[in-house]
């Protein structure tokens, strides 16, 4: 038997509607009718919650394949928000640029570190690209980070 009709057989042996499953459990209505239907699985927090609910282990409530494809997902999705985070903080970390002196200008006779806020001795549509570069990397990063919780 699968997790979706194990659930749906523990919910309803219960005399549970989905809303006061889903009330009992902390998450959304939609979530119990998609782990119903079998359009989705929960995540390894959800069911531990399914299982202590119900008075069960979380070895009963799935089939090995069940849980092994679970766990895969659940890894995948811990590395995929690690990655945001780490390209995020990168891409936001490239504002830096401005004010940093990675740049070189000549000034009189002698060579001067500048930050691309200071640089004057290249051509105004260049420092322009610059300035769109960095902000838009900045932009970026900002967006990765903000969002990468609602996926």
């Amino acid at each position: 038997m699968e997790l979706n009709e194990k659930l749906l057989q523990l919910r309803k042996q219960k005399g549970l509607t989905q809303e006061a499953l889903a009330d009992a459990l902390f998450v959304s209505r939609t979530a119990i009718s998609k782990w119903e239907s079998g359009r989705g699985y929960p995540n390894i927090d959800s069911l531990k919650a399914i299982a202590q609910h119900f008075g069960i282990t979380v070895d009963q409530l799935l089939s090995s394949e069940e849980l092994l494809t679970l766990a895969e997902h659940d890894q995948k999705q811990k590395e995929r928000h690690f990655r945001d985070l780490v390209f995020g903080l990168l891409d936001c970390s490239t504002a830096l640029c401005l004010f940093l002196p990675l740049f070189g200008q000549r000034t009189g006779g002698s060579l001067e570190n500048v930050s691309l806020l200071r640089l004057t001795s290249i051509a105004p549509y260049l420092r322009g690209a610059y300035y769109i570069a960095v902000v838009g990397m900045l932009i970026w990063g900002i967006c990765t980070l903000a969002f990468r919780n609602g996926q």
